[in-house]
């Protein structure tokens, strides 16, 4: 089966209107940059395909202490804003610039692992996901968006409309280590943000992408952290238990051992940035 209905809506009403009228077998896409070439390859077949890149959600704006940032805002356009240096960073980290100014910010949050950098920076941000659906709005934290493998809490007459970022004051940092210096995947990617108050953790958030199903919060390494001074053994401890929690799969960018390995590696690193000396090796 190749696409035989191609829709391109103007608004959110009307995306919600087809997804409606079509079904959980209505592919929705952004940029397409993940499943064009499934489809181009023959390794997905859908028959009917949304695009949603006239539907209005791609602005990028500060609304007081927030980032509202549109689902089909690209990556590109992340690159350029001033407000959160983390995501601009994760931005430019991620593919190349012509994949960049096609890739979407929501379409980053389906994207499998090794990739999804966006996403993980995003979770260090304790960003919130607003999702569209016939019965109206509703907002919900990232760490509850996803819920597996390729699985989240979007419901299938659901579309994601916004992701609405905080803009907390802190330290943050953004590790990404692949193969290759640029347009790579992951091997492991590692995004965090601290306050500290004279040099102490009051709060920290690590998140950790390439190396589970999703990106997922270190919460244990976190509880670590919190209220030290980030002294070497904490950072140590920090990052054994990182890698212990870390749940990755082999692939033909690097092994489940060795994405491991590097988990506690770069989680090591990211501290050590946050305290302010510079990472040592494993």
């Amino acid at each position: 089966m190749t696409v035989s209905s191609y829709f391109l809506p103007a608004s959110v009403p009307e995306a919600l209107g087809l997804l409606g009228e079509h079904g959980p077998e209505l592919l929705v896409i952004a940029g397409g940059t993940v499943a064009m070439p499934l489809i181009n390859e023959g390794i997905s077949l859908p028959g009917r395909v949304m695009g949603l890149r006239r539907a209005g959600l791609d602005r990028v704006e500060r609304a007081g202490a927030e980032l509202r940032v549109g689902a089909t805002a690209t990556l590109t356009q992340l690159v350029g804003q001033g407000d959160v240096p983390l995501l601009a960073e994760a931005a430019s980290r991620t593919a190349s610039w012509s994949v960049r100014n096609m890739a979407t910010v929501g379409g980053n949050l389906f994207t499998p692992p090794p990739g999804g950098d966006v996403a993980t920076a995003l979770l260090a941000l304790d960003a919130r996901v607003v999702v569209a659906g016939p019965a109206g709005e509703r907002t919900l934290p990232l760490t509850a968006f996803w819920t597996g493998f390729m699985t989240t809490a979007l419901a299938s007459d659901e579309l994601v409309t916004s992701i609405i970022v905080p803009l907390d004051e802190g330290r943050t940092a953004f590790l990404k280590f692949g193969r290759r210096r640029a347009n790579t995947p992951a091997v492991v990617t590692v995004a965090a943000h601290a306050t500290l108050e004279h040099d102490r953790v009051v709060s920290i958030r690590l998140a950790l992408g390439a190396a589970a199903p999703h990106p997922v919060r270190l919460t244990r390494a976190e509880a670590v952290v919190a209220g030290s001074s980030l002294e070497p053994a904490v950072i140590d401890e920090a990052a054994a238990l990182a890698a212990e929690d870390a749940d990755p799969v082999a692939d033909a960018v690097a092994s489940d051992w060795y994405r491991r390995r590097m988990t506690g590696v770069f989680v090591r690193r990211i501290l050590e940035q946050l305290a302010g000396r510079a990472g040592r090796d494993a």
